[in-house]
Formats: C-alpha cells, sequence, structure tokens
C-alpha cells in the first residue's frame, strides 16, 4: 500500500492534509496575524503566483498573479494563512473583480495597514487580459 494514495485524515474521508486544511479554513478564526515589533515604515510586498479561482458563467478555471504590498502599522500578515486563504478561492465560482476585492477587503481589515496595495494580474483567457488594482492611496478621503 501507498501511504500517499491512500492516505485517511483523522475525519475519515479521502482528502489530503492541504485539502483539508484549505476546506476547513475559516478566515475569521484561522487568517492569522502578528505584531509588527517594528516603528519605522517599511514596505512587505507579497507574490502569490498560483491564484486560481472558477469562471462564475462558465465554470472555467482563471488563474492569476496576486502582488500584495503593504506598509505595517501594528500587524503584518503570516504567510502561511494567506497562502491558505489564497488557496480557499481554487473551487470557489468568483469574478476577477470580486475575487481582488475581497483578498484586498480582507487583508486590509485584520492588519489595518499604513497603505496597501493589491494587484491581480489574470492570465489572458479568449484574448482578454484583465489587471486589476486597489491602492488605499487612492481612497477617496470623504
Amino acid at each position: 500500500m501507498d501511504i500517499i494514495t491512500n492516505y485517511k485524515n483523522t475525519k475519515g474521508n479521502d482528502l489530503k492534509y492541504g485539502q483539508e486544511e484549505i476546506k476547513n479554513f475559516d478566515v475569521k478564526k484561522d487568517f492569522e496575524i502578528w505584531e509588527n515589533k517594528h516603528k519605522k515604515n517599511y514596505t512587505i510586498k507579497i507574490t502569490l503566483p498560483e491564484f486560481s479561482c472558477l469562471c462564475p458563467r462558465s465554470g472555467y478555471p482563471d488563474f492569476a498573479s496576486i502582488y500584495i504590498e503593504y506598509v505595517p502599522k501594528k500587524y503584518v500578515v503570516e504567510l502561511k494563512a494567506i497562502k491558505i486563504y489564497i488557496n480557499t478561492f481554487r473551487d470557489r465560482h468568483i469574478s476577477h473583480e470580486d475575487s481582488a476585492n475581497e483578498i484586498f477587503d480582507t487583508i486590509y481589515k485584520l492588519i489595518k495597514p499604513k497603505s496597501m496595495k493589491l494587484i491581480a494580474d489574470y492570465n489572458p483567457r479568449g484574448n482578454v487580459h484583465t489587471v486589476i488594482e486597489i491602492d488605499s492611496k487612492k481612497f477617496d478621503k470623504k
């Protein structure tokens, strides 16, 4: 018996441990953030080159590179948590605009950075290339 192909998780189903972790990820309780110990301004840049989700109309997969850049205030993002969170999108039917905005809003609300920018650069499909950019510096200051 091959231990990898015949793995049974603690709940007795055939999900691999990574699949189980993604399936059970709850952004409200599992998205870990850490205290920022540094008071100076510095920029954290995160690249997530394997983002995927499903088109809400066709069900075809969409692929993107997600670039996140932020200047932390009190908190920073724990990298494994963001990796698992991003992977929760892979089986969801969600538009480019909705996925980019949801990722930005989730992270922004959790860490409340001094500034944050997200770029979602979707691979071309059907001769259409989409890039979505959200930048907290461009928000209306009403």
